[in-house]
């Protein structure tokens, strides 16, 4: 006679907030904070962009090299587009990441205009930006650490990684990442262009921040992964 597996609920100081849920509460007694930083949009300087768009797409240390950020709020002005909200949606419209009746083409067709005239690349989804990850690596650093937990976003899976061979190599395959004491959670939704910063300790997350110079907002007790979408439709 078979018997169903079920897998135990993931650890959740090392897994992205489930969709459809406040992403405070999912962290409810694991992290009083999240923020939410977004992933820049980039501009390549001294590297032919074609080459993004094809099996030779560039490795982290080329980008960093040869590319550079442009934040959504540099972004904003170039398209005319009215907010974070307005963006974030004609972002996932274009990789067809909402349903249908929450997608706006308007905003799409806005975003390909920009990125064809000013030659930038969209924000990676999914995905830790190569252009950020040296950089968040580094303040976690600052923080006191030396190795971090790398897992996948299922939390089934972890490696324990020295902070160092992470910054000097280009080896970082999964992108959830957390301090062995539990303090703080790096992670990214598999399927919007932003990432998380979690800790129970809101210094620590101010500093990487301005370390970073990263843009974004703090959830609040409503925010959820398709914070766009409830802010929009609450107009």
């Amino acid at each position: 006679m078979d018997i169903e597996r079920v897998a135990p609920e993931p650890h959740r100081f090392a897994v992205c907030a489930y969709e459809d849920v406040s992403v405070k509460g999912f962290y409810k007694d694991v992290f009083n904070e999240v923020y939410i930083f977004f992933h820049p949009f980039i501009r390549p300087v001294t590297i032919d962009s074609k080459l993004f768009y094809s099996e030779t797409y560039p490795d982290k240390f080329q980008i960093i090299n040869h590319c550079e950020m442009v934040m959504w709020k540099e972004f904003l002005a170039l398209s005319g587009l009215k907010s974070y909200e307005e963006l974030d949606i004609g972002l996932r419209t274009r990789i067809h990441g909402l349903k249908k009746k929450y997608q706006n083409k308007k905003f799409k067709e806005i975003i390909n205009t920009v990125i064809e005239k000013e030659n930038l690349l969209p924000p990676t989804e999914g995905m830790l930006p190569e252009l950020l990850i040296n950089n968040i690596l580094g303040a976690i650093k600052k923080e006191k650490y030396d190795w971090i937990w790398v897992g996948d976003e299922f939390g089934t899976e972890r490696k324990l990684e020295y902070i160092d061979d992470l910054i000097d190599q280009d080896t970082l395959a999964r992108h959830n990442l957390f301090t062995h004491d539990n303090s703080i959670l790096v992670t990214t939704h598999w399927d919007s262009h932003f990432s998380m910063i979690c800790s129970d300790d809101k210094k620590k997350i101010d500093r990487i921040i301005k370390t970073c110079n990263l843009e974004g907002f703090y959830c609040d007790d409503y925010t959820e992964i398709y914070w766009s979408v409830r802010n929009t439709n609450k107009e």
